[in-house]
């Protein structure tokens, strides 16, 4: 749908934003777009403010990385949680899917990526300055390491290894039950539960 076809400027920017992101064609965006036009404007009023809080309101937890509300995130509040064992996940997606399994009782550390050749993704534009202060503090005795089982994930991973190997802590990865070359997020609770209890030693 070209730029002449919209009988609306404003019609055209929605459509352009929705359709910039990831995995919204134009149609698709097209869809969205007339279905807010559909709705009374004080829902739409609500659907706008709700996408700027996503910058203005949502902070990254100073212990953790996660996404919250505040300096410290729920988990990293959470007294009755093991601060003795740190999972470290790519993004908020995996904390949210292990999570679900209700089987993990520690805390996690969030990396914010993994590390990829190919979309530029290097080891200083991820969060582990922070995890490699975890596992020089002695508070810590075991980290997990729980990305996807995918090219970039074991990359990670052994890279990983390679920095915080030095220290006095347990490094383990997830059970193979998640199959390689999944996404973490996709795995089903119940195989993302039993990788998690059945968690092994990390070898090279």
């Amino acid at each position: 749908m070209s730029y002449a076809e919209f009988p609306s400027k404003a019609l055209e920017n929605a459509v352009n934003h929705f359709a910039s992101l990831p995995g919204i064609g134009r149609k698709t965006a097209f869809r969205l777009v007339m279905s807010l036009l559909r709705r009374d404007r004080q829902e739409v009023a609500g659907f706008g403010e709700s996408i700027a809080a996503l910058h203005n309101d949502i902070v990254r937890c100073t212990v953790c990385n996660n996404i919250s509300d505040t300096g410290i995130c729920s988990i990293c509040a959470d007294d009755r949680r093991d601060r003795t064992l740190v999972c470290v996940v790519e993004n908020i997606q995996d904390v949210m899917a292990i999570e679900n399994t209700r089987q993990f009782r520690g805390v996690y550390h969030v990396l914010g990526g993994v590390i990829s050749p190919v979309e530029g993704i290097k080891p200083s534009d991820l969060y582990i300055a922070g995890l490699e202060e975890k596992a020089s503090s002695g508070t810590v005795t075991e980290i997990i390491f729980a990305l996807s089982a995918t090219m970039e994930g074991d990359t990670t991973n052994f890279y990983l290894y390679k920095k915080l190997g030095k220290y006095n802590v347990a490094l383990t990865t997830l059970a193979r039950g998640v199959a390689v070359g999944d996404e973490l997020e996709y795995t089903d609770e119940i195989t993302l539960g039993r990788a998690i209890n059945n968690r092994n030693p990390y070898r090279q």
